[in-house]
């Protein structure tokens, strides 16, 4: 009988960084330059603005008709002043003060309010001008303000004109000799008190207008926020209820929106309303999933611990037949294809009662694991059993110890070696290392074969999940191996992924590192 080989031990320093799930398990980093979508404007935001803009606008929309009526109103007031000024201009005595008066000397001689503009032209055709300034001084006006003021006026009425030199604007008309009807000179009156009234309704207005806007924004946002509260408490206790996890074990949602925000007499409380209303059947729904769970893990539990029995009285009968010289080969093949399939049945029925009592938190035992030689042993069981795969070993220079059910961890490492072995041809390489990583203990089994179909990688761990499609298997299997490998390693709080392409097929195992005494 020739020994089985041995296996093949490649110890080397394991680094976290370098196995191939780390680098895919790391999260993925933003693409330089990438922009970041902008985030929605809320519903109390997008009111606020609505209801303050639309207000700005008719709050500057009255400001600005009102601004223009009044300014029509003075406007009209200083127009009516200088027709009576037009006409005590013609009224002066011809040469007063003295012959070719200018238009400087007739404001000195006269008291004229400050604002008051004088143009002239004499008869041999010189054009003077003056102003009085605020200070009731008169000053003359230079050629090019005089040139400015007649190239404005009109025999049609009044007509503003921007004098100049600090001076501003003025409201002109026209002096018209009543003899030739020929334009002699030009009163006005400076606008510097219709645009400073006008200035100041405007800054009072501005001024009224801001306070309101900032009045109104907050009254808006207090009534919104108000308003919106039933939606925001909806929106919360939904939160709580999706952080739940509500996929498996006893669940119970017990949330609800507050009765003061689900009054179903109003648009958002009916909202709440609805929103409770469902809770409360989706609560009894999880109740009766969990109630209808226990039932069938207890029946599974019951019935794989009544077949027990039978299932050995079976083996042992067929045993016991086997020793009988006097049977026929006929009857000798049909007992040992019943002792097979009992021997098949018993193992399928101790997998059902393992998978029942895990559920209930059942069957481990925890102890100090030493993961190093639980691998070391299992790859040389898998040696004797599939002297056809090549098998590695990567541990490191010191045992990776934790706190755990060695008996059951045992079996992960066993599955996970079976099922790569069942489900790869001949001549593939399956390397099993174990390593410590920062806080966890890791284990990886990793094959170079076929790979696994992509439509079965997402149910791959559900129960009597099948790969017979995706890997030449050449024997049967009841489909609870990786399932009793999840359960397992999630009754240790640990975690299992998985990631196969082709020619690379990966297990990985994480575990926590929890101090080597179970009591601590």
């Amino acid at each position: 009988m020739t020994s089985p080989t041995p296996v093949k031990a490649e110890v080397s320093e394991t680094d976290a960084s370098a196995s191939p799930s780390s680098a895919s398990s790391a999260p993925s980093r933003a693409t330089p330059g990438a922009k970041r979508p902008r985030a929605p404007w809320t519903l109390q935001r997008r009111l606020i603005l609505t209801v303050v803009g639309i207000v700005s606008i008719i709050l500057v929309l009255v400001s600005i008709v009102t601004s223009a009526v009044l300014g029509r109103v003075l406007e009209g007031n200083v127009d009516a002043r200088l027709g009576s000024l037009g006409s005590e201009a013609l009224s002066l005595p011809p040469g007063f003060p003295g012959s070719d008066a200018t238009a400087y000397q007739i404001l000195e001689a006269g008291r004229q309010e400050s604002g008051f503009l004088l143009v002239l032209s004499d008869s041999s055709g010189n054009q003077t001008g003056a102003v009085v300034d605020e200070t009731r001084e008169v000053a003359a006006l230079s050629a090019t303000q005089i040139e400015r003021v007649l190239d404005a006026v009109s025999a049609d009425g009044p007509t503003t004109v921007n004098v100049g030199n600090d001076l501003g604007d003025y409201r002109v008309i026209a002096v018209v000799n009543r003899d030739s009807r020929e334009v002699v000179g030009a009163v006005g009156l400076s606008l510097e008190e219709v645009q400073s009234t006008i200035a100041s309704l405007l800054t009072a207005t501005a001024l009224l207008t801001a306070g309101g806007l900032v009045l109104l924004g907050v009254a808006t946002a207090w009534t919104i926020r108000r308003g919106l509260k039933p939606l925001r408490a909806v929106a919360d206790t939904a939160s709580r209820v999706a952080r739940q996890p509500l996929d498996q074990g006893e669940v119970s949602i017990s949330e609800r929106v507050p009765a003061a925000q689900a009054d179903d007499r109003t648009e958002i409380g009916r909202v709440g309303a609805a929103l409770n209303t469902l809770l409360h059947h989706v609560d009894a729904s999880l109740d009766a999933r969990q109630r209808n769970e226990e039932r069938m893990r207890r029946f599974v539990a019951d019935a794989s611990h009544e077949l027990r029995t039978p299932l050995a009285s079976i083996r042992g009968y067929s045993e016991l037949s086997l020793r009988d010289r006097s049977l026929s080969e006929t009857s000798e093949q049909s007992l040992q294809r019943i002792q097979a399939q009992s021997l098949r049945m018993t193992g399928i029925v101790e997998d059902l009662l393992l998978l029942a009592r895990l559920d209930e938190g059942q069957e481990l035992v925890y102890g100090t694991s030493d993961l190093s030689r639980l691998v070391v042993e299992a790859v040389g069981d898998a040696q004797v059993a599939a002297p056809d795969h090549e098998w590695s070993i990567e541990v490191g220079d010191e045992p990776v110890q934790i706190a755990g059910d060695t008996a059951r961890l045992h079996q992960v490492v066993a599955n996970l070696l079976a099922n790569a072995r069942t489900h790869t041809p001949a001549g593939t390489h399956v390397t099993t290392s174990v390593a410590r990583e920062g806080s966890d203990a890791v284990i990886r089994v990793q094959d170079d074969g076929p790979g696994i179909d992509p439509a079965l990688q997402a149910e791959l761990f559900e129960r009597f999940s099948r790969g017979d499609t995706s890997r030449a298997r050449q024997t049967g299997g009841s489909g609870l191996g990786l399932s009793i490998v999840r359960a397992i390693v999630e009754a240790h709080e640990g975690t299992i992924l998985m990631r196969s392409v082709p020619g690379d097929t990966e297990f990985e195992v994480r575990l926590p590192a929890k101090p080597l005494d179970p009591e601590v």
